[in-house]
């Protein structure tokens, strides 16, 4: 019996239809600024996509895209004028950047009200202690994908291989906050396949071909497969195909993460601009 397809439109449509419908009861309009430099096709590909999404729930989305050779003082300065301007809500620095480009004080420079991806050094911070904050979105949208589908979270032992601070690590504290039993695993575990046979939820965040294989999963697993590389010109998952005789429920990669992941982005502004005009 194949595995139940965890469908990402399908969780995205009902997230757009939940977070329209909020934004219809505002007196305002949320306001996300997103900031390219350079040209890179699937940097261009993601932005496009974000900031159709934005406008189709009603968010005012504005694309500053920069030059290749745009200096990081520049960048930093830009980002200065978006944290003043009161009518921006959300901050997005589209990731990577050009290599003569230093992102970590790029993205610290950003606003922790207005850092709508969640890498603030304030929110990662917020998130591992507790407190509310702005989170991640991909790991976010893990969360999303098992509590659109019913799917248990607490007392499950989750396995996630990946330890990178935009996947692996938040999606540890997010699924530890729900109370379940979380290993985090890397290219240094030893036995890693013997760790993710014991696991109720594999998260597969590597971004190397077919790492989960049949063998590593246990009957009734749900895997939520993250990583993306591209083989031949196709998007691949860290999944095998295979797997799909063996899990309970599994993400389609792709198909399964990404879309959820953009309209996490947008559930972040909305709730950026509705905490931030509260606290004045």
């Amino acid at each position: 019996m194949s595995a139940r397809l965890l469908k990402g439109k399908e969780v995205s449509d009902a997230l757009v239809t939940q977070l329209s419908q909020e934004m219809a009861k505002l007196n305002f309009q949320p306001k996300l600024v997103f900031i390219r430099v350079g040209d890179d096709p699937a940097s261009v590909a993601y932005v496009r996509g974000k900031n159709r999404l934005a406008e189709q729930i009603g968010i005012c989305s504005l694309v500053n895209a920069l030059p290749q050779e745009t200096k990081q003082a520049e960048l930093m300065e830009l980002i200065a004028e978006l944290n003043a301007d009161d009518s921006v809500d959300g901050i997005l620095v589209q990731l990577p950047l050009p290599e003569h480009l230093d992102s970590e004080p790029i993205l610290e420079a950003i606003d922790p009200r207005k850092d709508v991806d969640g890498f603030h050094p304030m929110n990662v911070g917020r998130l591992w202690t507790g407190q509310e904050g702005l989170v991640p979105c991909t790991p976010a949208g893990l969360i999303r994908i098992m509590d659109h589908y019913q799917l248990p979270i607490e007392g499950r032992h989750v396995v996630i291989i990946g330890r990178s601070n935009l996947v692996g690590k938040p999606a540890a504290a997010l699924f530890l906050r729900r109370h379940a039993t979380v290993s985090l695993a890397h290219s240094r575990t030893r036995n890693l396949a013997a760790l993710v046979k014991q696991a109720d939820i594999i998260v597969a965040a590597v971004g190397r071909q077919a790492l989960i294989t049949p063998e590593m999963v246990k009957p009734a697993a749900v895997v939520l497969d993250v990583g993306i590389s591209r083989v031949d010109g196709k998007l691949v998952g860290d999944v095998h195909p295979d797997v799909a005789e063996v899990a309970a429920h599994l993400t389609p990669m792709p198909g399964g993460t990404g879309r959820v992941t953009v309209a996490m982005l947008m559930q972040n502004t909305l709730q950026a601009a509705i905490v931030r005009r509260a606290s004045g």
